[in-house]
């Protein structure tokens, strides 16, 4: 019975870490972007964006993170036979690296804070892919453990994260520039009316 109910709680923590960690990073992408805006609006997005950030990452992403961590520590005091597995080892090591970023992901906080962040909305758009890619891994490691399926059905999934994450970086990229155009636009009909 315990083993269930580490198993649950172990779940809504991935979930609620997750969801805190997609749309951290996207919060950062939008208050690198508010640099752009004219004031006041610049000033008023950022300390809206800091505040939204600040919150996000205390009330939600780092205690989802605290009770993925503490059931997981649960389930394994239940079966401490898989510890000796790969395929669990693989895991922990993307688990690793995924609370490795949700503290750089802190990092990164402050530094917007302190307007020192020198990462681009781009730049960030590439990293909030990071948790997708590594939510994906960990997931089909816990699903099929040691049995892991190499075959082209694999690859075809494989290959449609690569191509949704390519999808998102052209489409920011078409934004950008038709944002560029507008703003080119705008600028140039006044000059056309003097």
């Amino acid at each position: 019975m315990a083993y269930s109910w580490f198993k649950a709680f172990h779940i809504i923590g991935i979930v609620v870490w997750f969801a805190g960690l997609f749309y951290l990073v996207r919060l950062f992408i939008y208050h690198v972007e508010a640099e752009q805006e004219p004031e006041p609006a610049r000033t008023i997005l950022k300390n809206q964006y800091q505040i939204m950030e600040l919150r996000l990452y205390r009330i939600i992403t780092t205690p989802g993170m605290i009770v993925t961590v503490a059931m997981a520590i649960g389930l394994l005091s239940t079966e401490p036979e898989v510890l000796k597995q790969s395929w669990l080892h693989f895991k922990l090591l993307f688990v690793a690296i995924l609370l490795a970023y949700h503290h750089y992901c802190g990092r990164l906080m402050k530094k917007l804070a302190k307007d020192e962040c020198r990462w681009s909305g781009q730049q960030l758009r590439a990293l909030n892919e990071a948790p997708t890619v590594m939510l994906v891994v960990i997931v089909l490691l816990a699903v099929f453990k040691n049995n892991l399926p190499t075959d082209i059905t694999a690859w075809g999934i494989f290959g449609l994260i690569i191509f949704m994450a390519v999808t998102i970086q052209l489409y920011a990229k078409k934004r950008k520039r038709d944002k560029e155009q507008l703003m080119a636009q705008i600028s140039q009909v006044p000059q056309e009316q003097s």
